[in-house]
């Protein structure tokens, strides 16, 4: 155990910048815990995610809007998730940017929705950065001061196997539902 520990501090921060490039918040959720525990440094955990976050969305906006053709040959099974980050963007206008860091399933497809259109790419970094950092500060922090909490958890769900699988399918279940109706012909 005491080696994994060790594995965590030292390619944990590589680990949380390759991770957080395509928004998963499970790393910074997982670092905020190590933080909790005195494993990782708290505010450079948030910092690495803040940054990797930010990067990430902004490429995704770069490559839709420059490489339009390599981006959609890419995007073709997902074309009706794409209709749906468009119906978003236009319904909740800027918001969405802030919006989409929390919302699994699309956090990736809203970048690519935006850069396919002509919306400002300034006005999109600006607004992407500031949400990285509510992202980064609401996981990270949530994280680390709930960490005692979500100890208990791992070691109540580590006792107990069969939970594990239970919630996963639980939760997998209603975000495809969910997929299922959004993206629905009409």
């Amino acid at each position: 155990m005491e080696d994994t520990f060790s594995n965590l501090e030292t390619y944990g921060y590589i680990g949380l910048f390759l991770y957080s490039l395509g928004g998963g918040f499970v790393a910074l959720v997982g670092a905020g815990i190590l933080s909790f525990m005195g494993k990782m440094d708290l505010t450079l955990s948030i910092s690495i995610a803040f940054v990797a976050n930010a990067i990430g969305d902004v490429m995704l906006f770069y490559m839709a809007r420059y490489q339009k053709s390599m981006m959609m040959e890419n995007l073709k099974k997902h074309r009706r998730k794409l209709a749906l980050a468009h119906v978003m963007m236009k319904k909740n206008g800027s918001w969405i940017i802030l919006i989409q860091k929390f919302i699994y399933g699309i956090k990736t497809l809203i970048p690519i929705a935006i850069g396919l259109t002509k919306y400002d790419f300034k006005k999109f970094a600006i607004l992407n950065v500031l949400s990285a950092g509510v992202w980064a500060l609401a996981f990270g922090l949530g994280s680390y001061y709930s960490g005692g909490i979500l100890i208990e958890g791992v070691k109540l769900v580590s006792g107990k196997p069969w939970i594990a699988p239970i919630i996963l399918i639980i939760f997998g279940g209603a975000l495809w539902l969910y997929m299922s109706h959004a993206t629905k012909k009409r």
